[in-house]
C-alpha cells in the first residue's frame, strides 16, 4: 500500500520539476520557484513517508506480493532489449 502511495506522488513530483525549470529559465520569477520547490519538497517528504509507512507493515497475504508480479515482468520486457546488448 505504501508503494501505491508513493507511486501517487511520482506525477505531481515530476509536473514541480517541469513548473520549477520553466520558473528559473524561461520566466524567471522568484515567488514562483520558491512556490514550486516548496511544493516539490512536501511531495518528497510524502513519498519517503509513503514509503516507510508500507515497509513498517508486514504483507499478511502472498497474493498482494503475486500482484507485483504481472507490472514487473512488463518493465522486464520493456527493457529486456537494453540488457542483451
Amino acid at each position: 500500500m505504501g508503494v501505491v502511495a508513493a507511486s501517487a506522488l511520482a506525477y505531481p513530483l515530476l509536473l514541480c520539476a517541469v513548473e520549477l525549470v520553466f520558473a528559473q529559465l524561461y520566466l524567471i520569477r522568484t515567488g514562483a520557484v520558491v512556490a514550486w520547490g516548496g511544493l516539490a519538497v512536501l511531495c518528497c517528504v510524502g513519498v519517503v513517508a509513503a514509503v516507510r509507512w508500507g515497509a513498517a507493515r508486514p504483507v499478511r497475504s502472498p497474493w498482494l506480493l503475486a500482484g507485483l508480479a504481472p507490472p514487473v515482468l512488463y518493465e522486464l520486457w520493456l527493457v529486456w532489449p537494453l540488457l542483451t546488448r
